[in-house]
């Protein structure tokens, strides 16, 4: 599928693969609707190499594990990304050389070597705090929490060593070199310990920053930015995406802009910010409302089904594209945000009350908070834990309706 240096056109659709960890097949049917969107702000890292590259992009259909370890590792024409380019990069963490428990670095080992790619301990604080070590003395250091559920053992490092690096030395050392891989959000059947979205607690860790791709070419492009941010980056991937999102993903060197939110769907009526797995259950609640079935027909009245929401992707959370965000509310009079973490404690307060201090005079509505309870992440009711696209249009239409 072809594309231009300035953006290119893409398609989303479910696949049927078995599920990576406990072999169980899904139906998503919430990612079962095909969306074309334009992936804007595209920088292509092998314009300068002199690769005579004409027409067209190459790209290859792509899952989203698939753009994690295509960007750890390969690129066309048998050029390597991360390892390959960077000598000094190394992967490490629980079962890495082995593939990781969602294959994201098969075959990494075998390729470039156990001393570059390696298995850790099973000791979150340690792998941090490795990685720190690692990257200060100049490695490009990609290290992964199998699971961001067990990202909080490594708090200590992450947030008192990693975030104040820089600070602490007075400008002139650095540990920009660290990512720090894990997957998150609830996958069908996590139960309290595989199903978190723990972003919320590094808001105040001001020196990192947070990311969270919807999709193959967002995971992609942003992982390599991370990998390249003069910044401890924790990236965190939606693991019910890792089979589930499917793109044509261009198989060159290209990167996209961390803190820099993508307006999906232009409107004037409403925002509505999103990030992760949610924007898909986002854009079937922006169908209902436009097209809504039989059943809830009676529900959304006429006069409210040809709303015009602007439907944003924040996937940068530290630090949050600002401007992009307020300057869509001030257009739109009104703002809903949605996120699987409880609502406590969770980034949505934050976006609210600075929306709420830079375009409180423009509202004409409360800023409306979707969210997961603030319970344990449910096992059994998981589903009922998590926001849906009904629950999502009915906060839309009582926001529309203020």
């Amino acid at each position: 599928m072809p594309a231009t240096t300035s953006g290119m056109v893409t398609k989303w659709w479910v696949t049927d693969d078995d599920d990576m960890v406990h072999g169980g097949r899904k139906s998503y049917e919430w990612v079962n609707q095909p969306i074309e969107i334009l992936t804007p702000g595209i920088s292509w890292q092998d314009e300068k190499s002199g690769r005579n590259i004409v027409g067209g992009r190459k790209t290859r259909k792509m899952n989203l594990y698939q753009a994690v370890w295509d960007a750890l590792r390969w690129c066309a024409d048998d050029i390597s990304i991360a390892l390959a380019k960077d000598d000094s990069a190394v992967i490490f963490g629980e079962d890495i050389a082995s593939g990781g428990v969602f294959r994201c670095t098969m075959g990494l080992a075998e390729e470039f070597g156990r001393e570059r790619v390696f298995n850790t301990p099973l000791t979150e604080q340690g792998i941090a705090g490795f990685g720190i070590g690692l990257a200060f003395m100049g490695h490009t250091a990609i290290a992964e929490i199998q699971f961001s559920d067990y990202i909080f053992p490594a708090f200590d490092q992450l947030v008192n060593e990693a975030a104040r690096f820089r600070y602490r030395s007075g400008g002139h050392f650095s540990i920009g070199g660290l990512t720090v891989r894990t997957p998150t959000m609830v996958v069908g059947h996590g139960g309290p310990y595989h199903s978190q979205s723990p972003e919320g607690f590094f808001m105040g860790a001001s020196g990192l920053k947070v990311v969270i791709p919807r999709s193959p070419i967002q995971c992609k492009g942003l992982l390599l930015s991370a990998i390249r941010d003069p910044n401890p980056v924790i990236f965190m991937e939606p693991k019910v995406l890792y089979r589930s999102a499917v793109e044509q993903v261009p198989i060159d060197d290209f990167a996209l802009p961390l803190s820099s939110a993508e307006i999906l769907i232009p409107g004037s009526d409403l925002t509505l910010l999103t990030w992760g797995t949610p924007v898909y259950h986002c854009e079937a609640a922006l169908r209902l409302l436009n097209s809504p079935p039989p059943s809830l027909a009676p529900l959304i009245p006429p006069s409210l089904r040809s709303a015009k929401v602007e439907l944003i992707d924040l996937r940068t959370i530290l630090p949050w594209d600002i401007e992009t965000v307020v300057e869509s509310v001030r257009r739109t009079k009104r703002l809903v945000i949605v996120h699987e973490a409880g609502m406590t404690g969770g980034v949505g307060g934050e976006i609210a009350a600075e929306v709420g201090k830079r375009a409180f005079l423009r509202l004409e509505a409360p800023v409306r908070r979707i969210t997961g309870w603030d319970v344990p992440a449910a096992l059994q009711f998981e589903k009922f834990n998590m926001p849906d696209e009904v629950g999502i249009l009915d906060r839309i239409l009582e926001t529309l309706s203020y």
